[in-house]
């Protein structure tokens, strides 16, 4: 069964005392995760933004793998804060940027970012197990604001558990489904046409289907 986590280091996990989280799931799929990245981000610079970097460990590894990328990860959760700019300040990579405090409810998040100082048009945004674990109207603000903050060509990466045409892949993802509404009504695992939809009304279509492991995707969606 996929696994969801609200705030990192509320279920008993491993704090460092710099303040770093560990998620257990980050060992489990950035392996997989990279993959997909590498086919369609190596050899290409430019800026990325990681929407909800959690522990802030999965933006050190694409930081690592593709140092002509200047990576800018972000999330709203102040402890999710403190341990992404650990996780920084650990890696001495000088291309992550210090993360940045925004609402992925709100479309116009990317030009919150510049406005503190953060970039201009991306090159990429990447966002692992978040549009499940939240209201649908983050899901649309997020895609709207990619859609906003995307150079032409520029690509948009979603991680995470999907179903297809109201079909889960797996019991194992039903099952889950069924106990996120329970706890939140506005939660759930979302229908990959459903997001395919609100893509295309910013410019964003997609490109790939990327099976993952435990019954995960990747959506790639392109800026035309």
């Amino acid at each position: 069964m996929a696994e969801y986590v609200v705030e990192f280091g509320k279920d008993g996990g491993r704090l460092e005392p710099d303040g770093r989280l560990d998620a257990p799931a980050f060992h489990r799929n950035h392996q997989a995760i990279r993959g997909v990245l590498e086919r369609h981000l190596t050899g290409k610079s430019g800026d990325a933004v990681e929407a909800g970097s959690g522990t802030g460990q999965h933006v050190v590894e694409f930081a690592r793998q593709f140092p002509d990328i200047t990576w800018w990860p972000s999330d709203l959760n102040e402890n999710h804060l403190t341990s992404i700019e650990a996780w920084r300040l650990h890696s001495q990579l000088t291309n992550i940027r210090p993360p940045q405090r925004i609402d992925l409810s709100d479309p116009a998040w990317g030009e919150a970012m510049r406005a503190a100082g953060g970039p201009g048009q991306l090159l990429a945004v990447f966002c692992a197990n978040v549009i499940h674990i939240a209201p649908w109207r983050v899901a649309e603000g997020l895609v709207a604001g990619a859609g906003r903050a995307l150079r032409q060509g520029g690509m948009l990466f979603l991680y995470g558990p999907f179903s297809r045409g109201g079909r889960h892949s797996a019991e194992s993802n039903a099952a889950f489904d069924t106990s996120l509404r329970q706890g939140n009504p506005e939660w759930g695992v979302r229908d990959v046409e459903a997001v395919e939809k609100l893509a295309g009304r910013t410019g964003l279509s997609l490109i790939e289907i990327a099976d993952m492991p435990a019954n995960n995707l990747t959506l790639i969606f392109r800026r035309a």
